[in-house]
């Protein structure tokens, strides 16, 4: 805030992008020159984690600045309405802000508009729950009613192939095209609180050929096995679950998946240079605020893992990139900061950077001037895929209570997360300790997964056959419109 003048502030959000996926943490094999340079006018945080990597729940954290204790799911629940309590775009919008968000909400009913008064909406190819969305509309009016994902590939699915209609109708592209025309069409009257969500990386892998192109024999590094990963018997029955829900891939078809999937990511670092050319040209650009992060990863195939749910790097572990004003002298410009931070941080650090009162409901803290956590606890699941996780930014301690199944990673030697040392002596110590630490933030029924205060868990139940019969969320011909009601909202089952 300058001369009494309010700050505007951009929160920009992307759908499973693993948090070392950037040219700034010292990736070569991805290109992302306009997140790399936001890095290098602010701050980037290396310990940022989803403290629920599960689409939903991370966005309830961040539209709430609350853990998932507080806001009430751990776990994915589309029909579920936002939790009745203080809304980050609505706490903007009482404190004189005009807010317009564009692009995936996840909330339900889809056109709730959680404080925003204007919504620009795309939701995946999500009628049933309250549509069509606004992209789909654009593509009827452009003659290609219900053709959005006639490129055949799945929302959670690891084929990919080139975008099939014009760049112009890509989501990407359409999302960028539509937050500049709310810029340009703001109220200059006002501050402005504006959220672009866009829902790339996250399947389908469609990216626009030029990008599919430019990675084409791109090196890629073989995908990660951890020592705990080669004997798919081992594994918990929540990895073993994991890894039956998706085709286990060559070290080849992994990598060339990773290409596409880089490509998606490219192909939005570079939409993101339009955004800022147009706050630049607004003249806005010195007086606004820019947050960039993800709600969760993807693991990519790495310990023959994929998609999110899990408390690996891939998964839980994501971008988290803050830009001030010019005259901000509370972000140092090109800072790198390892304190363990997640969804939760984000609502009251943008509200205390534009000077508004932080709702005493917000669980999370201020990552620019707030105290430094000493340990971070996640969670995700209730069934036999639930997982909790506890870290003090060094050591990592993953507990499965399905067949109650402990593993330790030291994150400081072992960052790719290769050597599980629950059963190394010299560091039962720490595993105690962790444990017990972990035990102090379980909840409801994690309980009843507890024998004398000590991780007990449950015996897991025989895992049913192999069942893939929607193809992995495959969407269909949108042109009529699915019916009301479509089970395949609760995908997975």
């Amino acid at each position: 805030m300058k001369n009494g003048k309010k700050n505007n502030v951009l929160f920009v959000s992307v759908d499973q992008w693993p948090g070392h996926l950037l040219g700034a943490a010292g990736r070569r094999d991805i290109d992302t020159p306009t997140l790399d340079q936001l890095a290098r006018n602010g701050v980037r945080f290396t310990n940022c984690i989803s403290e629920c990597p599960i689409c939903i729940p991370a966005r309830r954290s961040m539209m709430t600045g609350t853990d998932p204790r507080a806001h009430g799911d751990r776990v994915f629940t589309p029909d579920m309405m936002m939790p009745e309590l203080p809304q980050l775009a609505e706490t903007f919008r009482n404190a004189g802000y005009q807010t317009g968000a564009v692009g995936k909400l996840h909330v339900y009913p889809a056109r709730d508009r959680i404080g925003f008064e204007e919504l620009v909406s795309f939701e995946e190819g999500r009628p049933q729950l309250g549509g069509p969305d606004d992209w789909e509309i654009f593509l009827a009016d452009h003659g290609q009613a219900g053709n959005g994902h006639t490129h055949g590939m799945s929302n959670n699915g690891y084929e990919f192939r080139p975008w099939h209609l014009s760049e112009a109708q890509h989501p990407t592209n359409w999302l960028t095209r539509q937050m500049c025309r709310m810029i340009q069409r703001r109220d200059p009257t006002r501050p402005q609180f504006w959220h672009l969500s866009f829902n790339f990386p996250h399947p389908p892998i469609v990216p626009a050929v030029a990008y599919l192109d430019a990675n084409k024999g791109r090196h890629m590094d073989d995908p990660l096995e951890g020592n705990w990963a080669k004997d798919p018997d081992a594994l918990p029955s929540a990895l073993k679950k994991v890894r039956r829900s998706w085709p286990q891939l060559s070290s080849e078809k992994i990598k060339n998946m990773r290409r596409a999937f880089h490509a998606q990511c490219t192909q939005i670092d570079h939409q993101f240079r339009l955004v800022i050319g147009t706050l630049r040209e607004q003249l806005l650009l010195d007086d606004t605020i820019i947050l960039f992060t993800s709600d969760h990863g993807d693991m990519l195939g790495d310990h023959g893992l994929y998609a999110k749910r899990l408390m690996y790097r891939g998964s839980a572990h994501v971008p988290m990139i803050i830009m001030g004003t010019r005259d901000d002298e509370t972000i140092t410009p090109g800072c790198v900061d390892d304190r363990l931070v997640g969804m939760q941080d984000i609502m009251p650090t943008l509200l205390k950077m534009a000077g508004i009162d932080v709702p005493d409901s917000c669980t999370g803290r201020s990552m620019i001037d707030g105290d430094r956590r000493e340990y971070f606890y996640c969670e995700a699941m209730e069934d036999r895929g639930a997982t909790r996780m506890l870290t003090d930014g060094r050591l990592k301690l993953i507990w499965y209570p399905a067949g109650n199944h402990v593993q330790l990673f030291d994150m400081e030697n072992d960052p790719q997360e290769l050597h599980d040392l629950s059963d190394v002596a010299e560091f039962e110590n720490h595993r105690k300790r962790m444990e017990g630490i972990l035990i102090d933030h379980l909840y409801g029924i994690d309980l009843e997964w507890l024998k004398e205060g000590k991780l007990h868990g449950f015996t897991p139940p025989p895992l049913p056959p192999a069942d893939n019969r929607g193809l992995s969320a495959q969407r269909g011909l949108h042109y009529p419109e699915p019916p009301k009601g479509d089970v395949s909202k609760k995908w997975p089952p």
